[in-house]
């Protein structure tokens, strides 16, 4: 099934495939792909005949986070778009999906991308893949992905590559606990066939109460930290608005000391 930014493909293994399909874009999300992708989450995690859910990007990198380019002056002119699902929602539909979940990453998974793959039980990543943070270099903190990846990461990692904003090679995330497997391209079908072939030896029913037990004793309280991420965040503050406006113009935003 082709939606506009996303496909859904289900294999007679009963593997569920989302691929994020905006290749001319880098897969960067807007509101039309946020919202596919909390309906196809919904709809896949009460599917029966669906066992295991992959997520993938097309074209050269599996997701570059927020599409900023549709925040840009030319967007204003737009009526706005009715959002069904922010970030959060589809971040909360992912990392609580009864089945197993896979991330698989080529080229960058930046910003909302990086969060994906940490909602995902296990990520495979190739050896050229990279990953960062990088809303602090546009006047933002990552506040949606923030509790999953200090989750993933931890708090001291998170400090740094969210302080940053740098590019963390596929090495390091592998280190650091954001991904799980490294391979290279050549072999990355391989890795994910031997690793699903490895879930679906897991019983469904006790798959899913594994998975509410881990969430709700390994977690913090993601309840109240999106609380409290949604009283702070402010995407039209000052600095948001000169760093969405230095990153269309590819130049350094105002608070850089030249």
């Amino acid at each position: 099934m082709t939606l506009q930014t996303i496909s859904v493909d289900i294999s007679p293994r009963r593997i569920a495939t989302i691929t994020l399909n905006r290749p001319e874009r880098g897969n960067a999300f807007d509101q039309t792909m946020l919202d596919e992708l909390g309906d196809q989450l919904k709809a896949l995690a009460d599917d029966d005949a669906v066992r295991i859910v992959v997520l993938r990007g097309a074209g050269k990198h599996f997701c570059t986070g927020a599409d900023l380019a549709s925040r840009g002056p030319s967007a204003e002119m737009q009526p706005p778009q009715p959002a069904k699902h922010s970030l959060r929602d589809v971040l909360a539909l992912l990392d609580s999906l009864p089945k197993p979940t896979i991330a698989v990453v080529h080229g960058g998974a930046v910003g909302g991308g990086a969060g994906f793959v940490t909602c995902c039980d296990v990520a495979i990543a190739t050896e050229a893949a990279f990953f960062s943070v990088p809303e602090i270099r546009v006047g933002m903190a990552p506040f949606g992905i923030m509790p999953f990846m200090i989750r993933a990461i931890g708090h001291r990692a998170f400090r740094r590559y969210g302080l940053s904003g740098e590019r963390i090679a596929a090495a390091a995330a592998l280190r650091i606990g954001l991904t799980h497997e490294l391979c290279d391209a050549a072999m990355l079908e391989n890795t994910l066939a031997r690793i699903t072939d490895e879930l679906l030896l897991a019983a469904p029913h006790a798959t899913a109460a594994l998975k509410a037990a881990a969430a709700r004793y390994a977690s913090p309280n993601l309840d109240d930290i999106r609380a409290h991420v949604q009283s702070r965040h402010d995407p039209n503050s000052p600095e948001a608005q000169e760093g969405i406006a230095s990153f269309r113009e590819k130049r350094k935003p105002g608070w850089y000391p030249g």
